[in-house]
């Protein structure tokens, strides 16, 4: 194993190396050739109870590029299967690593995982590296979701590699630390379920019951009490995604997580003009991942679920799938409910939602897409009324409807300002617009500057905060929506 860190406060243990053997093979990270520490996360370094003293930035460096390692890791590549655009593949960690379990001092686990750490055996012919553009974009994206108080997997650390790497022009390489609670995700119990022995699936079932839901564990039916309580949260998740204009761009199984975390932001976007239809991933021609899509997305990512727990739901498959059934047909009524919960704040009304509440939600969604309207601001302009926004709907229908909004606003308990309160902790005023996350990335990743991508992701840590005299210029220049809009911007998965 490579030098000791001097990075102290590790204490990682490796439960899922307890798991059928086939379930993850060990691998050793590729040495980088000549590593620089490009981005460290001093507040999620002191949450995993970690101590960094006052080191040079090479011995981050060597450490978060795998070259020197903890003495207490134990790196492996994680198998899993998955369906990628509705159809079944065998896939791996091919280029990423879980190195440890860090331990909290609650007693929960964070999975420290590389991205971009080399070969493994389920590379697939790929060379296991990763760009440095799209680790910062990871990057970027990843904290700035957390901020916004969406789960999300989180980023520790960039390392530039010192090597090229080819994708469809030459790029600078480098290596994420990624921290998530953990990497389990629908298509592990696919790959457990096809290919594993039966053991290896009840296993793999009380591990993610023990690891994330422990309150489950005495359940009379185990595998349907899980996959009740992930719906569930998979249910708010997505609702979440969507109350902020977010499009994941590539939710295949492989990418839905059992903790219900937001994992893998290759070709993610946020929505600019609202359309229900939009999608810029550029492998979506079918916009399958579309931001309207994202729930039945959802719903049919855990209808494989349910399929690969069906044996431990009850030995009589008709029963066990009747079982299943009933529990995924429940994820229509719970995601209306998140959503609707989640618009209702967003437009300031308060105490249970009401059909009333639903449909004047219903109709601004619809106003705002006849006019192409920008999502995020025609929220804040309801807080707001500010008339330095721009993309806000206009004429005598929004007019109309503004005015039912505010009426509704007053009959909160306490009235508008009770309104405004509700607003301003639900409506962001700067979520990572895509024209400027390509300017930080393309600056950063091919001109080595990195000045506007620090201010960006220093302003994203803060989406809720409204502007001060002093920063107001910056941040209304932030929350601007591009000039012509999206046109025909696309994004990438990215490796």
């Amino acid at each position: 194993m490579p030098n000791k860190t001097e990075i102290t406060g590790w204490n990682l243990q490796h439960t899922y190396q307890n798991l059928h053997p086939m379930m993850f093979s060990k691998v050793s990270p590729q040495h980088a050739e000549a590593p620089k520490l490009r981005l460290f996360n001093e507040t999620l370094a002191a949450e995993l109870g970690l101590d960094v003293p006052e080191q040079s930035a090479q011995s981050l460096a060597e450490l978060f590029s795998g070259n020197a390692l903890p003495e207490q890791a134990s790196p492996i590549a994680q198998a899993y299967a998955g369906h990628q655009f509705g159809q079944f593949t065998m896939l791996g960690d091919g280029r990423a690593l879980l190195w440890g379990e860090q331990t909290l001092t609650d007693g929960s686990l964070k999975d420290m995982q590389f991205k971009g750490s080399g070969r493994t055996p389920y590379s697939r012919g790929g060379d296991g590296r990763a760009t440095l553009y799209s680790m910062l974009r990871e990057y970027l994206i990843s904290e700035a979701m957390n901020a916004l108080g969406i789960p999300s997997s989180r980023s520790l650390a960039v390392v530039e590699t010192g090597e090229q790497v080819y994708r469809t022009r030459m790029n600078k390489g480098a290596v994420l630390t990624r921290v998530s609670d953990s990497h389990i995700r629908v298509g592990t119990f696919e790959y457990a379920r096809r290919f594993l022995p039966p053991e290896a699936l009840t296993s793999l079932l009380e591990y993610t019951i023990n690891r994330h839901y422990p309150d489950l564990a005495e359940s009379e039916n185990p595998a349907v009490a899980l996959l009740e309580r992930v719906l569930q949260k998979q249910a708010e998740l997505i609702a979440q995604w969507m109350s902020c204009g977010f499009i994941h761009g590539v939710m295949n199984t492989d990418n839905m997580t059992l903790s219900a975390e937001t994992i893998d932001y290759g070709p993610c976007a946020f929505m600019n003009a609202f359309n229900p239809k939009k999608a810029f991933s550029s492998i979506d021609a079918g916009r399958r991942y579309s931001w309207g899509n994202q729930p039945g997305i959802a719903q049919w990512n855990l209808s494989v679920l349910a399929g690969a727990l069906l044996p431990l739901i009850h030995e009589d498959q008709d029963e066990a799938v009747k079982i299943a059934k009933a529990v995924l047909e429940s994820f229509e009524d719970r995601f209306q409910s998140a959503w609707y919960g989640l618009l209702s704040k967003k437009l300031g009304f308060a105490g249970d939602v009401t059909e009333y509440d639903r449909s004047l939600a219903d109709d601004l969604l619809r106003l705002m897409q006849q006019q192409e309207a920008d999502f995020t601001n025609t929220f804040l302009f309801l807080e707001t009324e500010s008339a330095w926004l721009e993309g806000i709907p206009s004429g005598s229908a929004f007019d109309a409807l503004h005015q039912k909004i505010r009426e509704r606003q007053e009959q909160n308990p306490g009235g508008r300002d009770e309104a405004i309160r509700l607003m301003a902790a639900q409506n962001p005023f700067i979520i990572p617009r895509n024209h400027q996350v390509e300017r930080a990335l393309t600056e950063a990743a091919f001109k080595d500057d990195y000045s506007f991508f620090n201010k960006l992701l220093h302003e994203l840590q803060e989406p809720y905060r409204r502007t001060s005299e002093a920063d107001h210029n910056l941040r209304k220049e932030l929350t601007m929506p591009p000039e012509g809009g999206d046109g025909d911007y696309r994004t990438f998965c990215g490796t």
